[in-house]
């Protein structure tokens, strides 16, 4: 296996370097799991826009006919579609994850990775994902509960003592933006923390805080090169939800018939790209969880024991024992 550096290149470089060796096990899984997931994050802002324009718009668009003015809008609840658009998100999220992860974590030992046992670890990985997702996002919101708690706090104790505050003043807005910085600060201190659970979820097999602590510890000399991952695939991913959501037409644009033809062509473009920006965030995810490991020195004793499998004892090798490999 090429030697490359514990740095964000060298992560990127390994983690191209898995996918294209197991290309079409990773086809496959981008295609039942992120496809979905990134066509749906295109087409759901076309949802969520007001009923008459939706109804409209989807006339145009998969019937090809201009659409009727006299056709009532079809009512529906305002929360009942983002409810399972988040259930839909989750699940095939957490999926992904799994799937991916597993398969990434063996190909990079060079193990033969199967599809179906890609689709097995969902099975002991899912609920275990979902169990730390729910927890980390009640430390999120406690943390901004606290910051809003103390916001409004001082907000009161100026009020009790009859101070009139003015909101245009210069030093009221330096506190809002201090508070601010500060609560954005600590998320991502502590995102960059836990960049790392997931991977010891599906890899250990642990759940809760534990991954928490595990993820603190393995990332500690990495911090730069999770922060650094976090930002490149963040703001690649941002940029092209921004593009996406200027995709949908209004209904003028659509009522012309061309528009529907260019809407399918740039979906299909940036589901292809999201698509694959989310394959090599999750990969990469594990194979920085691999460095880390080597950086603490725990990769070595699990290179020896992947060569003792194989390791055959012949008359002639007694008192012999394999090469340990060392990462340095």
């Amino acid at each position: 296996m090429a030697t490359h550096s514990l740095n964000l290149c060298g992560v990127l470089s390994e983690t191209k370097r898995i996918i294209n060796a197991y290309s079409r096990h990773f086809l496959a899984l981008s295609v039942l799991f992120l496809l979905p997931l990134s066509f749906s994050l295109i087409v759901y802002p076309s949802l969520s826009r007001s009923p008459s324009t939706v109804s409209n718009y989807h006339q145009s668009l998969y019937f090809f006919s201009s659409p009727e003015p006299d056709i009532p809008p079809i009512e529906k609840s305002g929360l009942l579609l983002p409810l399972l658009y988040g259930l839909f998100v989750l699940l095939f999220s957490l999926c992904a994850t799994a799937s991916v992860t597993y398969s990434t974590f063996h190909g990079f030992y060079g193990r033969p990775v199967k599809f179906v046992s890609s689709i097995k670890s969902i099975l002991f990985s899912f609920f275990p994902l979902a169990a730390t997702l729910i927890l980390t996002q009640i430390i999120v919101g406690l943390i901004a509960f606290a910051f809003g708690g103390f916001t409004v706090l001082v907000y009161n104790g100026f009020a009790f003592f009859g101070v009139e505050i003015d909101y245009e003043n210069v030093y009221f807005r330096g506190f809002v933006i201090l508070i601010v910085v500060l609560l954005v600060g600590l998320l991502v201190y502590l995102q960059v923390e836990w960049y790392l659970a997931n991977v010891v979820v599906v890899v250990e097999s642990q759940w809760g805080l534990a991954p928490l602590k595990r993820s603190s510890y393995l990332v500690k000399g990495m911090r730069r090169v999770a922060f650094s991952m976090i930002m490149l695939f963040g703001v690649l991913l941002g940029l092209l939800a921004m593009l996406c959501s200027s995709l949908v037409p209004d209904v003028g644009g659509i009522r012309e018939g061309w528009v529907s033809w260019a809407f399918i062509f740039q979906t299909v473009v940036y589901t292809g790209f999201m698509t694959i920006l989310m394959l090599y965030s999750i990969a990469a995810n594990a194979v920085l969880f691999m460095y880390c490991k080597a950086l603490h020195g725990e990769l070595a004793f699990e290179i020896a024991e992947e060569f003792a499998r194989e390791y055959v004892s012949l008359p002639f090798d007694d008192g012999k024992v394999p090469h340990v490999v060392y990462v340095v």
